[in-house]
């Protein structure tokens, strides 16, 4: 395509050299023209930017596009009037040959990247094959023959590959259907295999050596170890299990060595660490201290006898692109036994262990709908409510925001309200413990029924109003969603403006700090709606100037609802505020643009405010008596 594309150049430069005004019957060529070159420019860039796994994937349906353009190109040139051009002969017949061979141009795709996508598609059944069965391994020094060969041969590379191919899920999680996803998940683990394993061949096979251990198949028919009691890294039959901070198993020794090796990273997920924490796996001890005894295996190290190749669960790091596909049965058993050793730590550890082990369950609550109802099942919401109370900060903050996690997931609101988790929640202690409680309100309170349970808490809605004032941007968002959900009932109206809710908000209108001016709106339009609410935002001096300039500045949403606002507060003897907006000469102009510039609804009340606005100043003009 890019060679056929330079035949054009000639022609283009003869084109902008002529003095001669172009043909009209040409533009419409050129147009055409550039639109294919800008087309097949995209396609070009794509796939050398784009994952070379799913370029593989893809060979097929990659040389389509390019028939298709090339296509094109030839229906472009046969509207070329070249009779009316000015064009030196060799040009002429440069574009004359293009143009036959645009029109001869078949579908083509090379047999060579045809047979490697196949073996590839082949490999990628048999791992997945071998993973349903637990058992077996997959051929690896095929797998690093088949990489090699696309241009996959050092770790960085590898790296860069598994980040392409996690950007490629994401792009096609809403588009390319559930099959095309998990096509993508096969790539992500089974590459996240042949990275670990094929750079810590040599010195496993070395170790392999040393030990002087029989040989990979005798060991693995002689003792048939199950998988999930293998470690990730060695493979080897775990002693010591330990859970890591991304939720992932591994034996102490073998992750010991990797950590202490200078590496911050998951060696299954590939993802950062944020602590370097060793959690004991107790659960996974005692059932690997069964299957011991059941299969009567001394308590000793087997080592090595999958050291030359390892299998690997799909990808955790694709749940937040994809989170609307279910895991694998491995994946959730995985979830659902880390869950519940977890909350074993919760009802029985120390406090360090608690304070832990509700992180972990604050990270892994944060990753999937299925992993919120895994947690919700294991019985961790009655424990992190009661967690709550703990005079360490770190542990409420930790359960608090688990709670806030686990309430993305409609059942488990029902089950966090059910826990009395409200009494435990607003009396967070820290700001980053009151600002996670204050998302928790809003994601509970999206509920009707919780709404009037929340507002008859004495202490939730004055902390929510506190937060206005003193938290973070993030704080003072969810403070204000949180109080706008409750104000949707009247009798939560004059709790909030008690709290002294109405000065805050007017205040946040302004401050740039915050961005939470159409948030606080919305809010002050709802406490407009009971008297005691008219009557404190009545009192404001500085609000008729704010709600004008909103008017001209402000969102679409923004401006709808402060002229809500400013009609509510000019109805029902406001004829101060209706003085203090004639006397401002910005108010009648904004008015008068909102009537036509307006949505439908701002328009309606920029109509009646104006009326309103004329009869007070014919009131004024013509006083009675």
């Amino acid at each position: 395509m890019k060679r056929r594309i330079s035949l054009l150049s000639s022609l283009f430069d003869e084109i902008q050299e002529t003095e001669k005004p172009l043909p009209p019957s040409s533009i419409l060529c050129l147009t055409e023209l550039f639109s294919v070159i800008r087309r097949v420019k995209i396609l070009i860039e794509s796939s050398k930017e784009g994952s070379l796994l799913w370029n593989l994937m893809q060979t097929e349906n990659v040389s389509n596009q390019f028939y298709t353009e090339a296509k094109e190109l030839a229906r472009a040139l046969d509207i070329l009037p070249l009779s009316l051009l000015t064009l030196t002969a060799d040009t002429r017949e440069q574009v004359e040959l293009l143009h036959k061979q645009a029109r001869r141009a078949q579908l083509f795709a090379d047999y060579r990247e045809i047979r490697k996508r196949d073996e590839l598609v082949q490999v990628m059944a048999v791992h997945n094959e071998k993973i349903r069965k637990n058992k077996g391994f997959v051929d690896i020094g095929r797998i690093r023959d088949i990489l090699s060969s696309i241009g996959l041969r050092s770790l960085s590379e590898f790296e860069e590959e598994i980040s392409k191919l996690e950007a490629e899920a994401e792009k096609q999680a809403g588009t390319g259907g559930l099959t095309v996803v998990s096509n993508i998940n096969n790539l992500i683990s089974l590459i996240s295999l042949s990275k670990t394993t094929i750079y810590e061949h040599l010195k496993n096979h070395e170790d392999l050596k040393k030990r002087k251990l029989p040989p990979v198949n005798i060991l693995q028919d002689q003792f048939n170890v199950p998988d999930e009691y293998r470690c990730p890294i060695s493979l080897d039959l775990m002693n010591d299990p330990v859970i890591i901070a991304s939720g992932h198993t591994y034996d102490r020794s073998s992750i010991a060595q990797w950590i202490n090796s200078g590496h911050h990273t998951c060696p299954k997920s590939g993802k950062r660490l944020i602590h370097m924490a060793l959690i004991p796996n107790y659960a996974l001890k005692s059932l690997i201290h069964q299957w011991r005894q059941e299969n009567i295996i001394p308590t000793i190290e087997l080592t090595s006898f999958s050291e030359l190749e390892r299998i690997s669960s799909k990808r955790k790091s694709c749940e937040t692109a994809i989170d609307h596909i279910s895991a694998t049965k491995v994946a959730a058993d995985a979830v659902k036994m880390t869950a519940e050793f977890l909350v074993g730590k919760l009802a029985t550890g120390s406090p360090d262990i608690q304070r832990q082990a509700a992180y972990e369950l604050r990270l892994l609550a944060k990753t999937g709908m299925d992993n919120r109802r895994i947690i919700s099942e294991a019985g961790a919401i009655p424990f992190l409510v009661t967690l709550l109370n703990s005079p360490d900060s770190r542990i409420q903050e930790n359960a608090v925001t688990a709670l806030l996690n686990l309430s993305i997931h409609e059942n488990n609101k029902t089950l966090i309200m059910a826990a009395g988790a409200i009494d435990n929640i607003v009396d967070a202690k820290t700001m980053e413990a009151k600002e996670n409680a204050a998302a928790a309100i809003f994601s509970l309170s999206i509920i009707d029924e919780y709404k009037i349970i929340i507002g008859a808490h004495p202490t939730a809605i004055p902390a929510l109003v506190e937060l206005l004032g003193e938290g973070t941007t993030a704080g003072k968002r969810d403070a204000a969603i949180a109080l706008f959900n409750l104000a949707v009932f009247n009798v939560n109206r004059e709790k909030i403006i008690l709290a002294g809710a109405v000065p805050l908000l007017i205040h946040l209108l302004t401050d740039d700090k915050a961005g939470i001016t159409d948030d606080a709106l919305a809010v002050l339009v709802l406490l407009l709606g009971c008297s005691e609410g008219l009557e404190e935002i009545r009192k404001s001096r500085n609000l008729v100037p704010v709600l004008i300039d909103l008017l001209r500045f402000g969102s679409s949403k923004g401006k709808e609802n402060s002229i809500t606002l400013l009609l509510g507060l000019c109805k029902d003897g406001g004829d101060e505020v209706a003085r203090r907006l004639l006397m401002n000469p910005r108010s009648i102009p904004s008015l008068q643009r909102l009537t036509t510039d307006g949505s439908l609804k701002a328009q309606r009340k920029a109509d009646a405010l104006l009326r309103i606005l004329n009869r007070c100043c014919s009131q004024t003009t013509n006083p009675v008596g």
